[in-house]
């Protein structure tokens, strides 16, 4: 018992050298900064990655200097009297030569975001909106590049003494009033309502136009077909005329013939009679005028049977 006694300060002193031997050493890790303390005070250099040896009496307060990705929504009103929620997304990172001033002015990094970061994010997206007109003019494209890039510029100019850098501020999303998404929806479907009445309309007018020429077209073709006719009756009327002159003058031929020969009549009639001869069941009666019995020739054409 003597003997392990004898041990026990040599065993108390290994343990504070192996302490003291811990506390000298500091290993900051990559992309962090490390800040010492000395009771109380700050260090004004900070210490970056890697390996270090230092007083074991420091204190530690370590920041992540990487950069990192901020998400706030905003009620953004427009000079309509309209709040628009606004979700922006503010890309920083903590400068590490400036550390030092974080810790002695704010705290933490956590802390300095809190406080400086979040608060001048939703002040500068509410005095931008002092200058957008309507809530809708949010959705179009330039007023969203003005906003982004008026944001950006404002914030960098804020918290870069503040030990905060800036690197890019985007608009994530845009969320309008609900009374105005109504207004909006009902003025799209009155605006799909009208383009189907304007669709209708042309596709009426449309027809109406094929009617008016079917029309036109229907009556040019009955005007035609009147014309055809009419040109037709008067050619067969003209036909006609020039068979009826023909035949009167061919009358009136033979009338001159007949007033001028008296011949002629006996011709015709010998012709006539020379036709009537050749029917077998003609019955023929020449007459002598002169005569006073006439004599009747019956059956004239007839195969006489005295000579068969």
């Amino acid at each position: 018992m003597p003997n392990a006694a004898k041990f026990v300060p040599v065993l108390i002193i290994l343990l504070l050298l192996g302490f003291a031997a811990t506390r000298c050493v500091k290993v900051i890790p990559a992309g962090h900064v490390g800040v010492a303390t000395f009771f109380g005070k700050v260090k004004e250099q900070p210490y970056n990655a890697g390996f270090h040896v230092v007083n074991p009496l420091l204190g530690w307060t370590v920041y992540d200097a990487r950069q990192k990705t901020h998400m706030e929504t905003a009620g953004v009103p427009s000079q309509d009297q309209l709040t628009t929620e606004v979700d922006v997304s503010v890309q920083y990172r903590v400068i590490a030569d400036m550390a030092p001033t974080i810790l002695k002015d704010t705290g933490t990094a956590a802390q300095a975001v809190e406080v400086h970061l979040i608060p001048k994010v939703r002040s500068v997206l509410r005095e931008q909106g002092k200058s957008i007109e309507r809530a809708e003019d949010f959705f179009r494209e330039e007023t969203q590049q003005t906003l982004q890039t008026s944001l950006q510029a404002e914030l960098e100019r804020f918290l870069q003494p503040k030990g905060i850098e800036v690197n890019d501020v985007l608009i994530r999303d845009i969320q309008l009033p609900e009374r105005l998404i109504a207004q909006i929806q009902q003025k799209k479907e009155t605006e799909q309502q009208a383009e189907r009445q304007k669709a209708e309309l042309i596709r009426y007018e449309t027809e109406q136009q094929q009617q008016v020429v079917k029309d036109k077209a229907d009556k040019e073709a009955a005007e035609f077909r009147a014309a055809r006719e009419i040109v037709l009756a008067e050619a067969e009327a003209q036909k006609r005329r020039l068979i009826a002159d023909a035949q009167a003058y061919e009358i009136e031929q033979i009338n001159q013939a007949i007033s001028e020969n008296p011949a002629y009549i006996q011709l015709q009639s010998l012709e006539a009679l020379k036709a009537i001869s050749k029917d077998p069941a003609s019955k023929v009666y020449f007459l002598d005028g002169d005569s006073p019995a006439p004599l009747p020739l019956m059956n004239l054409g007839e195969t006489d049977p005295i000579r068969r």
